[in-house]
């Protein structure tokens, strides 16, 4: 296992930005092989005011986004920089997601992240989202690796 990425360092591994930029910590790093990605869902996340008013929960797809953000800075991490540099990684396909329970503001979302394998710029993982050792979504999922647009 290597070092934890602050929100800073997973900056500079990710084009995403706020409000997008959905975790917060990855730790637990085992390099391209697993990981565990923080996302503290607060009450002023950007979703709860709309999602649902009086009843907040963090969208589906939005863990599913952060699985994404959290396979790429887990890919990013591992693989040489110059290899990585003006390369985007993009969701191709999502498999077998399951939502057990809503995830509600005011908690530590932890998704545990595994790279099932990879086959040149194609990576397949798969995950499960827990708060407090409840399971509360899992699902796999691949995502390519692609040149960045000058």
């Amino acid at each position: 296992m290597t070092e934890k990425l602050n929100k800073e360092q997973i900056k500079n591994l990710l084009p995403h930005r706020e409000p997008m930029l959905l975790i917060d910590e990855l730790i637990k790093i085992n390099k391209l092989k697993s990981a565990t990605a923080i996302v503290y869902v607060k009450k002023n996340s950007f979703f709860v005011q709309g999602h649902f008013p009086n009843e907040p929960v963090m969208p589906g797809v939005l863990i599913v986004e952060a699985f994404g953000q959290a396979a790429a800075a887990l890919t990013a991490a591992g693989i040489d920089k110059s290899t990585y540099e003006n390369k985007l990684v993009f969701l191709m396909t999502i498999e077998k997601a399951r939502f057990r329970s809503p995830v509600i503001p005011d908690c530590k979302l932890e998704l545990n992240i595994e790279a099932i394998r990879s086959h040149g710029r194609v990576w397949k993982y798969m995950g499960e989202a827990v708060v407090d050792g409840k399971k509360m979504a899992d699902a796999q999922w691949a995502a390519t690796i692609v040149d960045r647009k000058k």
